[in-house]
């Protein structure tokens, strides 16, 4: 096993003036309106609600949040997870120790003080009344209080009320309800379970219910004379300031029209809303503009810039390199090269954007790769500078440039096996090929032969010849199909039409067939009801791959003595024309066009596993005999195989390995498992695995 620890220069920028920071989150105002406190990269600060050089409240290596005031501004409750889960937390206001008051294993989030100051009152999921009538649930949390000084624990109600408000005398108490799961930051949320604001009398014990709005309604706020209250609604597209009596909010009046991002994060004191938009904070008197907050953070690192870390079993992407002497790969978000059989390895990219969707040039003398800066995917290529330098696990000197560059998004840039052209996904619904010397571009599919769901959804590959491509095509979410489409646009087949789900397109055989999964064969999945069954299928493209696949074992057996004879004698005559010709010149492999017979194409199709089950990956093996494929029956999966002349199937390896994908390097005769973070060397022939990585 060869262990991966690469020293990565870890670091954190040290901000000895940052101006306007963005991402200052769960601001609050003080009582007095004087200062407001917020979280920042994990930390707690106060900043003057002028604006100024805010002053660090806290410096420890969890993350600090949703700072809450006491009522007369002495001290700040706050969430931390510095013991693993979130716990309550207080401290002085000005700075100095926090004490820990809550050591539940649930998270807990304080949402106020009571109007005495002697309890923070908070949320959290730890024990529903014995008499309530819901099974308890993670989304459904009780309010709690516990006193400032540490002591008992008092529930205080048995529903979800969040962001809970209390009245100067403590008679009454504003919060927002919570009817199910839905995420908090979704946004443009309508449903029966949007969140409603409440007032809840804590001497009757009614609540009576103050929005019924359809959007979101969040976050209430006394006013001063606490007649009218401030809140966060969603009414009128996205997050606004609006204020109504506290008898209806449904007819409410909007104080704040931000259009384009929500407004977060309300608090008052002193006729003062603060707020938080965009990143940034806000202030606002009711009749004037809303005011940015200038803000100045100055701080320092909490930890060593630099660290040595492990990414072994942190792999999620790999490609073996041409030549099968290399394997690129993706480990936290940078691109690495390795090499199969020693213990060296290249680290190609250091930033702080994410890289993904890594491969290499057809000549192995390049990596190419996807890289998310300035907010969008382009394409990327790294080269070995010095020629005398073969690998680039060794190189010492190393070049990036830009590829492929627009306004969109480019990502899954594989180059043809001529390198000529690339072929691309652009602005994550359209398939182009891109002429590597002329730039020009041919469109395969467009927006409306394509949809979205996430980054690198799509899966293509190129044919031997570089002229076709197998695209995996589902233009709907109910099936789906396999296109082979000619590189220059002017010919585009459906070889399934099944109706079932076909996908994962391998070319084998030299491009005379290719492999795919289907579920045609297997239990199918419907609804929710569990993941479906497939089968591994080969398609022939010509009549005489056809013809040879179906030879039995004695006949394919005496084709094969009769070809390796023919080899021998024109390797012999090659051999002494070869001598006549110049030494210095390398041979170059001969690739021939790919011929298709379309009549009867679809008819020309085999089930090659026996049995359906849950595949991860499939490949064949280098002659075409043997069908190696990841499969579970029951629980993880393993590594089976199939003679493809004689049927006999059987588990080649037991790996009890999740999800993961196989790498047939034909070059070097070698056979890759990536799962579960790791890269893994098989040897069929005799039943063994190496960790690469």
């Amino acid at each position: 096993m060869k262990q991966l620890t690469y020293f990565l220069f870890l670091f954190t920028c040290i901000l000895s003036a940052q101006t306007n920071p963005k991402w200052l989150r769960h601001s609050s105002i003080s009582p007095d309106g004087s200062k407001i406190a917020f979280t920042y990269k994990g930390d707690l600060y106060t900043v003057a609600s002028a604006g100024g050089t805010a002053q660090q409240l806290t410096f420890h290596s969890a993350h600090d949040f949703m700072a809450t005031w006491s009522k007369d501004g002495s001290k700040i409750a706050f969430a931390s997870n510095r013991y693993g889960n979130f716990d309550i937390f207080v401290m002085n206001a000005n700075g100095g120790t926090a004490k820990r008051l809550t050591f539940h294993s649930n998270n807990e989030t304080p949402y106020s003080f009571t109007s005495d100051n002697k309890n923070v009152v908070f949320g959290a999921l730890r024990q529903d009344d014995v008499r309530h009538r819901q099974y308890p649930h993670g989304s459904q949390t009780e309010l709690y209080s516990v006193p400032v000084k540490a002591g008992k624990i008092q529930q205080l109600l048995t529903i979800p009320a969040e962001y809970t408000q209390f009245s100067k005398d403590g008679k009454t108490m504003l919060y927002q309800d919570k009817k199910g799961g839905e995420n908090e930051w979704r946004k443009h949320h309508t449903s029966s379970i949007t969140r409603d604001i409440w007032v809840y009398n804590t001497k009757t014990q009614k609540h009576k219910m103050i929005t019924t709005n359809t959007a979101e309604d969040r976050q209430p706020v006394f006013s001063s004379d606490e007649k009218s209250m401030y809140f966060l609604s969603e009414r009128n597209g996205t997050f606004n300031v609006f204020k109504s009596t506290l008898e209806n909010g449904d007819s409410a009046e909007q104080i704040t029209n931000f259009k384009t991002h929500p407004v977060r994060f309300l608090s008052i004191a002193n006729d003062i809303l603060s707020f938080g938009y965009d990143g940034e904070t806000y202030t606002l008197k009711e009749g004037e503009k809303p005011k940015k907050v200038a803000i100045t953070i100055t701080t320092q690192d909490k930890e060593n810039t630099d660290k040595y870390i492990s990414v072994n079993g942190g792999i999620n992407e790999m490609a073996v390199s041409p030549n099968g002497k290399e394997i690129a790969f993706i480990a936290r978000g940078e691109v690495f090269v390795t090499s199969v059989d020693k213990t060296f390895t290249k680290r190609l990219t250091n930033t702080p954007e994410n890289e993904r969707f890594v491969n290499w040039s057809s000549d192995g003398k390049s990596v190419i790769y996807s890289s998310e800066r300035n907010g969008k995917w382009s394409v990327f290529k790294t080269e070995k500078i010095r020629k005398e330098e073969p690998f680039f696990y060794a190189a010492t000197l190393i070049k990036e440039t830009t590829l492929i560059d627009n306004k969109k998004d480019n990502y899954l840039a594989q180059y043809s096996p001529d390198g000529k052209k690339i072929a691309f996904i652009e602005g994550r619904r359209t398939l182009k090929i891109l002429d590597v010397k002329s730039k020009k571009e041919v469109t395969l599919l467009t927006p409306k032969d394509l949809f979205h769901m996430r980054d690198g959804d799509k899966n293509f590959t190129w044919s031997p010849d570089s002229k076709w491509l197998l695209v995996d095509w589902s233009k709907t979410l109910n099936n789906g199909e396999i296109l082979l489409m000619a590189a220059d646009g002017s010919k585009r087949v459906n070889l399934n039409e099944s109706g079932y789900y076909d996908s994962n397109p391998k070319w084998v055989n030299n491009g005379k067939q290719m492999i795919w999964f289907s579920n045609r064969n297997g239990l199918k999945s419907y609804a929710t009801s569990g993941s479906s069954q497939s089968d591994v299928y080969s398609m022939f493209f010509t009549q005489d791959a056809w013809d040879e696949f179906n030879l039995s074992d004695e006949d394919y057996k005496l084709m094969k003595a009769i070809k390796e004879e023919e080899k021998k004698n024109s390797s012999k005559k090659k051999e002494k024309e070869t001598k006549k010709k110049d030494t210095d010149k390398k041979d170059k492999k001969e690739v021939k066009p790919l011929t298709f017979d379309w009549d009867n194409l679809k008819d020309r199709t085999k089930r090659l596993t026996i049995h359906s089950s849950r595949l991860g990956d499939a490949v064949l093996s280098k002659d075409g005999d043997k069908l190696y494929y990841l499969s579970s029956f029951e629980g993880r999966s393993n590594l089976w195989t199939t003679n493809l002349r004689t049927k006999e199937t059987k588990m080649l390896m037991k790996l009890n390995v999740g999800y993961g994908s196989l790498t047939w390097d034909k070059e070097m005769n070698n056979l890759y498992l990536l799962s579960s973070g790791r890269i893994t060397k098989l040897n069929p022939s005799t039943n063994k695995q190496t960790k690469t990585s």
